[in-house]
């Protein structure tokens, strides 16, 4: 059984799309919108990208790619929710501008439990523990005992505070009793470059920019902070499994409807998606982009998503974090 079933059957109160049309509904014959909240380039873009032709595909529509960027995806979310229910717009959208901002934010425009009928999750991208090359842990053990032993002594860099490097360092710190100083820079390079000039000496970084670092000896990887290893690093066990039970802070990928969408457009496009998905040629990019490919029912998903925002709602309560 997986997480995402699991979950599903321990929530099962979250919104579930409204069936308010006859069985036979069907997508409007006219080019869907497949809208992303980052510009070209990123992992939500390329995600979209990728299975935006295969969905189309399945769907016999034409599927037409849509970039909604700012706010760290904020904009597309409140855009979405307000769409018609028809089918003509969908979303990809990560944890980021769904969960983790409810998280830090109560005054967003919309509610991702009530606003969205969750569809599909696409993807998910593990984060690595990574550390400065001369840090004398060699594992997730021995850093928090030298964290535990010197409080306030190591200091863990993020991308930016309040995103998904901070929240994973949050997590660590909350689950091992540990006090490590919070030192935020303005995106993940900027904080790579000084771990590995030593200047700080731990960060959460995306697995695809962190892994060549530590295979070209730069960076020592200590674990990985998905539930289960990653087919793109599997000789690196995860930060649960070495220790730090309950452990997991990846940034996962799905996509939704607007609530009120009839319930058959919900399951066509699920299945679309988890074909897509599911498909030789997508999963191998996937795997190119760092990211594991998903599945499970539209219920099973939004039960996810539900036990996904009360995470990190606590790990934000307990650390005192807020939206910037």
């Amino acid at each position: 059984m997986t997480r995402l079933t699991r979950r599903a059957l321990l929530c099962g109160t979250v919104a579930t799309p409204f069936v308010g049309r006859a069985q036979t509904a069907d997508f409007p014959d006219r080019p869907l919108r497949f809208v992303v909240g980052f510009p070209p380039g990123g992992p939500n873009d390329l995600l979209t990208r990728l299975v935006a032709p295969g969905i189309g595909e399945r769907l016999g529509r034409n599927v037409v790619v849509e970039n909604r960027a700012g706010a760290n995806g904020e904009i597309a979310c409140a855009s979405v929710a307000k769409a018609p229910a028809d089918g003509s717009v969908f979303m990809l959208a990560s944890n980021g501008s769904t969960t983790v901002a409810a998280a830090l934010n109560k005054a967003l425009p919309y509610d991702i439990r009530t606003d969205f009928a969750a569809v599909a999750p696409v993807g998910i991208n593990p984060m690595l523990l990574v550390v400065r090359p001369d840090l004398p842990a060699r594992n997730v053990a021995e850093l928090l005992d030298m964290a535990r032993a010197k409080p306030g002594k190591l200091n863990g860099a993020s991308a930016g505070a309040g995103g998904a490097t901070h929240l994973a360092l949050e997590l660590f710190k909350s689950l091992g009793k540990a006090d490590i100083v919070h030192v935020p820079y303005k995106g993940g390079g900027p904080a790579m470059a000084d771990l590995m000039a030593s200047l700080v000496d731990i960060y959460f970084g995306g697995l695809s920019t962190a892994l060549p670092h530590v295979k070209a000896g730069k960076l020592r990887a200590l674990g990985q902070t998905g539930e289960k290893r990653s087919a793109a690093a599997p000789d690196i066990p995860t930060i649960a499994e070495s220790g730090l039970a309950g452990y997991e802070a990846a940034i996962s990928y799905g996509i939704f409807l607007p609530i009120g969408a009839p319930q058959p457009l919900v399951d066509k496009l699920h299945a679309a998606a988890a074909a897509t998905v599911r498909s030789p040629g997508v999963a191998k990019k996937f795997a190119d982009l760092g990211a594991d490919p998903q599945f499970g029912t539209p219920a099973a998903f939004a039960a996810y998503v539900a036990g996904d925002m009360a995470k990190w709602a606590k790990v934000a309560k307990d650390a005192g974090l807020k939206a910037e």
